[in-house]
């Protein structure tokens, strides 16, 4: 039902999961544990899927919390369940209860914890939102809550990775364009013009970058493992209509 980060899972007092699709209700293309809110899926299924991540993470039903994501830089504070979904890519709390959480389907989950501030964080990362500053974002916001970069331990869960994640040559020529020394995230693909993009090193390193003390990858390919993850392209490759998405999420106890 979901994979842990060995470093997050040390810390005591915070509880975190990135789920994998095992162990839920739903069927045909979303079969299993979808939590996806934005899925052509049952609403009633997902609702009872997000339930049973509630009770893993040991949170009140309705205190496992997504934003509206967009792919932007943006981080929310969330203190109580809301009315209205805001949109944005990463949520950070200092409230005990409240599971911060993003769904992802091949783009990057991050948690993020500082134990001895007791704050924590989730955040989308896609390479529009990696490269667009979700990740400082997301530190900002736990700054302001009291945390420090050099205690906070940031950890990626599976997420497509560079033998599966070939990318255009607008791509190329852009992430190149914005730092030379972007190159060592790319190798060359079988297609003239095209890569292969090493998006969680990208992470990495942009975490190093930021100060983050921790970086821990648990190394999951979402693409290339469909028993236990949903994959966006992997989806579209095949011509399917819609795909399931997998939650992320961390909370303090």
């Amino acid at each position: 039902m979901k994979v842990e980060s060995p470093a997050l899972k040390a810390l005591p007092g915070i509880r975190h999961a990135f789920f994998t699709r095992e162990g839920g209700v739903s069927q045909g293309i979303y079969a299993g544990l979808n939590g996806g809110t934005g899925s052509r899926d049952d609403q009633a299924l997902v609702a009872q899927n997000r339930a049973r991540m509630e009770a893993a993470l040991g949170v009140p039903e309705g205190h496992l919390l997504t934003a509206w994501q967009i792919h932007s830089p943006d981080c929310v504070v969330v203190e109580r369940p809301w009315d209205e979904r805001p949109r944005a890519d990463a949520v950070a709390t200092a409230t005990p209860g409240i599971a911060a959480a993003v769904s992802i389907a091949d783009c990057g989950p991050v948690l993020f914890a500082d134990p001895e501030a007791r704050v924590v964080a989730a955040a989308h990362a896609g390479w529009k939102g990696a490269v667009g500053g979700v990740l400082d974002a997301t530190l900002d916001r736990m700054e302001d809550l009291g945390a420090s970069r050099a205690r906070v331990i940031a950890a990626i869960g599976p997420l497509i990775r560079q033998p599966s994640y070939e990318v255009g040559p607008e791509f190329v020529e852009n992430l190149s364009a914005l730092d030379p020394a972007n190159k060592r995230f790319l190798i060359a693909s079988g297609r003239p013009g095209h890569a292969m993009f090493d998006l969680p090193g990208y992470i990495a390193a942009r975490l190093k970058e930021l100060g983050v003390g921790t970086v821990d990858d648990l190394g999951l390919d979402t693409y290339a493992d469909e028993a236990r993850f949903y994959s966006y392209r992997r989806s579209t490759h095949r011509q399917e209509p819609d795909y399931g998405r997998l939650i992320a999420a961390i909370t303090l106890v």
